[in-house]
């Protein structure tokens, strides 16, 4: 998913931040960075348009499935 004005990934993209080996989902893309957050929550960080990279299928399914073990993880104490 990228935009239209300079091929960046647009708002709800999933890419990879490279300088930081890790997934993120695009939360804000205005001025000189755009701002991810973990797909898991956390807290979000700013990144370089030139530092990330698209992800291919596979590694945005395997992404989200992680994202959604995470969730399905929450709750369960002492299990």
């Amino acid at each position: 998913m990228t935009g239209e004005d300079h091929g960046l990934p647009l708002v709800g993209a999933v890419v990879l931040d490279t300088t930081r080996n890790l997934v993120g989902r695009v939360t804000e893309a205005g001025g000189p960075y755009l701002r991810l957050r973990p797909l898991v929550g956390g807290v979000p960080w700013d990144v370089a348009p030139a530092d990330l990279h698209p992800l291919t299928g596979a590694e945005l399914l395997s992404a989200l499935v992680a994202e959604a073990n995470a969730r399905s993880r929450r709750g369960r104490v002492g299990r």
